[in-house]
């Protein structure tokens, strides 16, 4: 009687949890055929028809016409529904499940053998002398489904876990109203589905103007930012600090931490999405590689035309001084020098990070061999012109070519011990540049690659400190102030380039090293062959003895 002159407006978006039902099968045609009378005993029944319908039922007692009495053809489904629903609620939902539960465990213990009767129990106990505590091992051992088609059983404490429903109460204008199921409270679920809801479903009364109301203490966390919680404060309550460095989160109130992108990734400025990170190369099309190219092409072409022009000039007196085998062998490992500097360029392959350092180590050590056996020539050759000198048996070009190849071969002993222990090979770099992945030649063995180097080091270094001692030697051929000067630029060059190409990343380590290997080349062309060549072809008068002679004089 209360109810009927609710507003149930007030309700409109409502939501609560009610015990988990389902709708079995029968029970609306039941609601629909219920009469007052179809339970003698049910005296709740009458009451609800008689203040439901606004009549009385008859009595044996009541004679006559009874004003406002019941015509029995009421029925249930025609009262609105804030005052009878016809769905099944939680708690008849209980009910039945608990009915048919002891009418289960019944059936069990009536039909059980002796050898499966609970200790204690040696006999079945009549029905009307069944204490309910006799029934209850029974009842822990069933398992059925009921016909809304879900499993019932009880846990280890006795328990049935339905677990609770989430429902949204929607109001319509005619004061009708439906429950909808946005969400379930299920404990037997899988760890993160315990609790799940539909917010998408929810229709929210009119006073929130379709914005969401928050049950927290304040709004959720932006992507890119982790809650930390709030000593002394509730759960609830939380503040939201940025993710860590290299870290993301991609989605509102992520619960405690942001997590790391795959390594082909990388966060984003927001730090709320992971972008692919792109690859990294010195490529061909690439101003800087063009233009190290350029310089590379054009100093090898430089360099074969004063081959060429040694060759035709090759029984004129420069060209026969200090050794003129030993100047073709300087030219041609510096032209290959200039080519080397190319194996570089481009995205590394198998074949390329094989041949990279060894062949730039061996040609290299072959082009400062070559000048240290010139250097050695000079030296030996002034000495053998002093009186009482026994040096004239090391005169000639054996010694200069041992010179040349036991220091050449040393280095190819080191290479080979390189390629074959710990050769290198194509690797993707992702953890040194965050947006970068950066593809290089992993060296192998970082030892045989420095030990490469500081050989070449060590012969450069020689090198220069036996021309500096000889560059004052009194000789019309003595080229060792060249020398001097060319490996003072060779050895400057490198020495800049061991903390330069430690402290650069990437594509820029490889430029670093063809800048290196290009100015040394090229300062060794320039510096000892450029004064030559231009004698020869500019000033051929003075390549000759007679004026070589004067000039000494």
């Amino acid at each position: 009687i209360l109810q009927k002159g609710w507003d149930l407006q007030l309700f409109q978006g409502a939501l609560a949890f009610t015990i988990h039902s389902r709708d079995c099968a029968g029970f609306k045609e039941f609601l629909q055929i219920v009469q007052p009378y179809s339970a003698q005993s049910d005296g709740f029944l009458k009451i609800l028809w008689e203040q439901s319908f606004e009549c009385l039922l008859p009595t044996p007692s009541m004679s006559g016409k009874v004003k406002r009495g019941c015509t029995m053809e009421e029925r249930l489904e025609n009262l609105p529904g804030s005052q009878f629903e016809m769905d099944m609620t939680g708690h008849s939902y209980s009910i039945y499940n608990a009915v048919y539960a002891v009418a289960h465990a019944l059936h069990v213990m009536l039909s059980s053998s002796s050898k499966h009767r609970p200790m204690g129990m040696t006999t079945v106990p009549e029905l009307q002398h069944l204490q309910p505590w006799q029934l209850h091992p029974f009842l822990q051992r069933i398992s059925f489904n009921n016909s809304a088609g879900e499993s019932v059983s009880f846990n280890e404490r006795w328990e049935t876990e339905g677990g609770f429903d989430i429902m949204n109460m929607v109001i319509f204008p005619n004061a009708s109203f439906q429950r909808v199921n946005v969400g379930r409270v299920d404990p037997k679920a899988a760890e993160g589905k315990v609790f799940t809801i539909h917010d998408d479903m929810i229709e929210w009364h009119t006073s929130f103007n379709q914005v969401l109301p928050l049950s927290v203490c304040n709004e959720h966390c932006h992507p890119g930012y982790r809650k930390k919680s709030k000593e002394g404060e509730k759960f609830c309550c939380y503040d939201c600090i940025s993710c860590p460095e290299g870290k993301v989160s991609n989605m509102p109130a992520t619960d405690v931490n942001c997590f790391k992108c795959p390594d082909e990734r990388y966060p984003n400025v927001g730090q709320a999405v992971c972008i692919h990170k792109t690859i990294s190369f010195l490529s061909y099309k690439e101003p800087l590689a063009i233009s190290f190219l350029l310089v590379a092409v054009s100093f090898s072409l430089i360099t074969i035309l004063i081959l060429r022009t040694f060759i035709e000039h090759k029984d004129t007196p420069i060209v026969k001084a200090n050794n003129r085998d030993l100047t073709y062998v300087l030219l041609i490992s510096l032209l290959l020098c200039f080519l080397s500097s190319l194996l570089f360029l481009g995205q590394p392959g198998k074949v390329t990070c094989l041949l990279r350092q060894p062949s730039f180590g061996i040609i290299f050590s072959l082009a400062v061999s070559s000048v240290l056996a010139k250097t050695i020539t000079v030296v030996v050759a002034f000495m053998v012109t002093r009186p009482g000198s026994n040096m004239r048996k090391w005169v000639g070009k054996s010694l200069a070519n041992s010179i040349v190849v036991s220091c050449s071969l040393t280095q190819v002993g080191i290479c080979a011990v390189w390629l074959v222990t710990s050769s290198p090979f194509p690797d993707f770099d992702m953890h040194t540049m965050t947006a970068v992945i950066i593809a290089e030649c992993n060296e192998g063995s970082i030892t045989l690659f420095y030990c490469a180097l500081g050989y070449m080091g060590l012969l450069s270094l020689i090198s220069f400190m036996v021309a500096f001692l000889a560059r004052k030697l009194p000789d019309t051929f003595n080229e060792a102030k060249f020398i001097t000067f060319s490996m003072l630029m060779f050895c400057s060059v490198w020495l800049c380039f061991v903390p330069t190409y430690l402290s650069t990343k990437g594509k820029y380590m490889v430029a670093v090293e063809i800048f290196s290997i290009l100015a040394s080349s090229a300062g060794l062309l320039v510096c000892i062959f450029f004064p030559k060549f231009y004698l020869i072809v500019l000033r051929p008068e003075l390549n000759n003895w007679e004026q070589l002679r004067r000039r000494k004089n």
